[in-house]
């Protein structure tokens, strides 16, 4: 995994985990690409922090284009869902595929993140 990088001091996402934000009135939908892990943790951590600043009152991350995740990862969404409830905003996970699934529902976690199928997320945040 390679770490962020800075270019010009600016930090610079892992070129394996891009995380595209859309604003919309009321929500925030963040498109996450790639692999979830202890290499991409940190950058995905800060990244979400800043999103959460700005966030509507709900926070969709949509994990329909993640190839997988491990501990760090999941480390990642349950610390940014309990910041979130703190600031009042609810976070959903949405379009998670089968290794992400099936690692919340292993670890039980799947209990404290919310995984929801909603029909036009993934439209709306490609528009």
């Amino acid at each position: 995994m390679t770490a962020a990088s800075t270019v010009d001091g600016l930090t610079a996402q892992p070129a394996e985990v891009r995380t595209p934000a859309h604003r919309r009135p009321g929500h925030t939908i963040v498109a996450l690409h790639g692999t979830l892990d202890s290499g991409a943790a940190p950058a995905l951590r800060e990244h979400l922090l800043g999103v959460l600043r700005s966030s509507g009152r709900l926070l969709i991350l949509d994990l329909g284009e993640v190839s997988s995740c491990g501990e760090a990862g999941l480390a990642v969404l349950v610390g940014i869902q309990r910041r979130a409830a703190g600031l009042g905003i609810t976070v959903r996970l949405s379009a998670a595929n089968r290794q992400p699934t099936e690692l919340l529902h292993l670890t039980g976690l799947d209990r404290v993140l919310v995984v929801q199928t909603a029909p036009g997320v993934r439209a709306a945040a490609a528009a």
